[in-house]
């Protein structure tokens, strides 16, 4: 491919600044500590709506291509996490057996047969325990490594929920430090990897840092290499949008000197040419109907209510914008009549799902005893339940199970699927059909620093809109092979 060329510009700023990397996971409550899920009225006393595996597909319709045999069966999502989890085998048994989904070879329990579906964990780099540092660490806080077991068992189980046929690996790395000789490095690393050796058709990154807070252009496309080799060989990459509108910090994180960029800014992976980036929404459906799309403007989240009859609204903290570094790519010269104008830049996103953790998705985790995970609920140590979780870490390993089911339809990877999206959004009649446009909601997360609305097509919040999966993945394919 062509695209990894010429889309770096040189950035203004410091010769070098630490950059953290960090979970895009943007909120979480613990909603019980069974391992039975909570009912809709559990949610409802929080303040939310929780979502089903089953709740979610009847939302964003697959329902068909389950019935027509697409379920991803075949293909590998590579997710790539911090750290990874030493629970995670056990917590995607319970996931699995609460909400009647396919098991996997290599889950706790579960006696591995021929055609299942496998999940395996990759440590490339070394496996440190996933627990909270000590209370005498000097640290910066990423050593967390509960939080970011938070996130491993968000992306695998919602994968899973999506794709029940793929393989899933889990793929860790042993540092979420900051940019230069850890974290980012050996995240791209472990992801070549993944491309050298044909692991996976999929990756999916739930993990960003701003542009601008990278030391000079030069430092961020060393760290290119990956996504080249996957358009070259056909793998797809994904990366979330990040969860702070369109506000950003320097260095995380920013509750210990975190310096925030006064102006708009967009996060990378996702702001990269050669990389899906994915926005979020609150998803304002019946969360009890797990048969078809119908809007709730009743039950919580404030949100849903002040935009009644909107089944979607653009989430308040979904990042999205211009970048600052890369040109505007050609797949985005032509989009949906009424969309917001990208001029000289990319912009960011390109699609969106569910992310707002006030109408996010139930996860289940289990923790060290309270006063030791490294996790905080409010003013108090979380500890294993199942948990209604938001941010674009939700809505991009979500959509990494989109694209296994549709690598299956096509018979393999479909590598860079961002020029096929845009194909489709600029054909008025296939757009209707395929997505579902998302036009309220603004991502001014911080007062100080300006966002962007939603509108008509593509929108800096929520990119071309959700997917109406039975639609859009058959389209996607076709569109892929220039139809």
């Amino acid at each position: 491919m062509t695209l990894a060329g010429s889309f770096l510009t040189p950035l203004a700023g410091p010769a070098s600044v630490a950059v953290g990397v960090y979970p895009t996971v943007a909120e979480y409550t613990q909603v019980t500590t069974s391992a039975t899920p909570p009912t809709q009225a559990q949610c409802t006393s929080v303040g939310r709506r929780c979502f089903t595996p089953q709740s979610i597909r009847a939302a964003y319709n697959l329902g068909p291509l389950y019935a027509a045999g697409h379920d991803g069966s075949g293909q590998t999502i590579a997710i790539v996490d911090s750290y990874g989890s030493d629970t995670i085998a056990h917590d995607l048994h319970v996931f699995n057996t609460a909400f009647g989904l396919p098991p996997m070879c290599g889950e706790e329990g579960v006696t591995c047969a021929a055609g299942m579906p496998t999940f395996s964990v990759l440590h490339l780099q070394g496996a440190p325990a996933t627990k909270a540092p000590p209370p005498t660490s000097n640290g910066t806080g990423q050593e967390d490594k509960s939080a970011w077991a938070l996130e491993v068992s968000l992306d695998v189980e919602t994968a899973h929920a999506i794709a029940p046929g793929a393989n899933i690996v889990l793929v860790a790395t042993p540092t979420a430090e900051t940019l230069g000789v850890q974290g980012f490095p050996q995240m791209m690393a472990a992801e070549q990897y993944v491309i050298d050796n044909h692991l996976a058709n999929v990756i999916s990154q739930s993990f960003a840092s701003a542009e601008d807070a990278f030391g000079s252009a030069q430092s961020l496309e060393n760290l290119r290499h990956a996504f080249k080799s996957a358009a070259q060989h056909g793998v797809t990459v994904l990366g979330s949008s990040g969860d702070s509108g369109s506000a950003n910090s320097r260095k995380q994180p920013v509750g210990q000197g975190g310096d925030l960029i006064p102006y708009p800014t967009v996060v990378w992976p996702a702001s990269d040419p050669l990389v899906t980036g994915v926005g979020g929404t609150y998803l304002c459906t019946d969360a009890n109907n797990t048969t078809s799309r119908v809007v709730d403007s009743v039950d919580p989240p404030a949100k849903c209510r002040a935009f009644p009859g909107q089944a979607e609204v653009g989430w308040t903290f979904s990042g999205g914008g211009f970048s600052h570094l890369f040109s505007k790519p050609a797949y985005q010269n032509t989009l949906p009549a009424g969309s917001t104008p990208i001029n000289a830049m990319r912009g960011v996103p390109d699609i969106g799902l569910q992310a707002s953790a006030g109408t996010g998705a139930l996860v289940y985790i289990s923790l060290p005893p309270d006063g030791q995970s490294g996790l905080i609920c409010g003013s108090a140590p979380c500890s294993t339940g199942w948990y209604d979780i938001g941010g674009t870490s939700l809505s991009c390993p979500q959509w990494a199970g989109l694209v296994a089911i549709a690598d299956q339809i096509n018979g393999g990877g479909l590598g860079l699927i961002n020029p096929a999206l845009y194909a489709i959004g600029a054909d008025l009649v296939r757009y209707a059909n395929d997505f579902h446009d998302v036009t309220t909601g603004n991502n001014t997360a911080d007062p100080s620093v300006p966002g962007y609305p939603a509108t008509a097509g593509w929108d800096p919040i929520t990119g071309l809109g959700t997917p109406n999966a039975a639609n859009l993945l058959p389209d996607l394919v076709l569109a892929a092979h220039g139809g």
